[in-house]
């Protein structure tokens, strides 16, 4: 056999051998305030295998829960935006700065159930994923919260128990509707409730039972109240020109594993709602469900309305169009 034929032979094992390996690996960090065994956690590990198994493991994702990589939520969107991270899992109500767009789904009494907090997102969503794609982003799904309640140290039952309570809030929504009810409200990143607890700074926190479990606040609280304020949402966002660099098979799996997301969690939420009453009770809580009174969730829902106008002040057209458009959707 000539030497031509042995060249030709051996470059095409080489070139048989090159395309038997699998595609360059993709991993990405992707940090997320919230707890591990929280919600969404669950819904980010949720996508990480999803989208693993369609690309047969060609992208992965390293978590980073807990605040863990040092980026608070208010944080998170610049870092994507930056390419500092190609992906985050993002409390999108300290973006309002940002956009007030972002305060939409933590209006006070709006949503007054899952099935409505979901369609909220559906009308909504294109408006998000504007600014998301201003800003060099990717918009893939959204993570409900369950209905927001009050963590104490007494029972918030009645209208005077809220009175100078120093409570946490999560946004400028909640801060504009319990001043107006009497308290003492403090808007605070998840990462600094329970050092703020543990000097004194709160003595209250605006959150779900889900996240309260998932950081176990009856170490420091006795009582939880169910007044369903609203069901804000964490977004899964990515950097675009991360996302723009894959190839379309791979863009086509990230935006299938984000819709099964979407899907998985919004049915999670309702789930998990039982099971976290649970295991606060096991825990030694005060659930008050039946007996919070109608007077105190009215006097909420009124000083509500004061964070629902300043949001239109700020949205204009925009936002009256979204709640139209929901309000009809919603039978309301």
């Amino acid at each position: 056999m000539n030497r031509t034929i042995l060249k030709g032979l051996a470059t095409g094992a080489v070139l048989a051998g090159l395309a038997a390996q699998p595609a360059m690996a993709i991993e990405w960090d992707m940090p997320n305030e919230y707890n591990a065994t929280s919600i969404h956690a669950l819904g980010d590990k949720y996508f990480a295998d999803a989208l693993s198994q369609k690309t047969d493991g060609e992208i992965t994702i390293t978590h980073h829960f807990g605040g863990s990589l040092g980026y608070k939520s208010v944080d998170q969107f610049d870092a994507v935006a930056d390419g500092a991270v190609p992906i985050a899992d993002t409390f999108v109500g300290p973006l309002s700065g940002i956009d007030p767009m972002f305060l939409l789904s933590s209006l006070p009494f709006v949503a007054s159930s899952i099935d409505e907090a979901k369609l909220l997102w559906e009308v909504a969503r294109p408006y998000y994923e504007k600014i998301f794609e201003e800003n060099n982003q990717k918009l893939l799904y959204a993570s409900p919260w369950p209905p927001s309640g009050i963590w104490s140290k007494t029972p918030v039952i009645a209208p005077g128990d809220v009175k100078t309570l120093k409570i946490r809030t999560y946004d400028a929504n909640g801060t504009i509707t319990f001043r107006d009810v009497g308290a003492a409200p403090i808007q605070l990143s998840w990462a600094d409730v329970v050092p703020q607890l543990n000097t004194g700074g709160i003595g209250a926190v605006l959150t779900s039972a889900d996240g309260g479990a998932a950081a176990s606040l009856w170490e420091y609280l006795s009582d939880f109240s169910e007044v369903n304020y609203a069901s804000p949402l964490n977004m899964t966002h990515m950097n675009l020109d991360v996302f723009n660099a894959l190839t379309p098979e791979q863009q086509e799996a990230v935006l299938e594993a984000a819709e099964e997301t979407t899907e998985h969690q919004w049915q999670l939420v309702r789930e998990r709602r039982v099971g976290n009453y649970d295991t606060m009770r096991e825990n030694g809580m005060n659930v008050h469900v039946d007996d919070v009174s109608p007077e105190l969730l009215e006097v909420l829902a009124t000083a509500g309305e004061a964070a629902i106008a300043d949001w239109l002040e700020k949205t204009g057209e925009t936002g009256q169009k979204i709640l139209d458009e929901f309000a009809e959707q919603a039978g309301k």
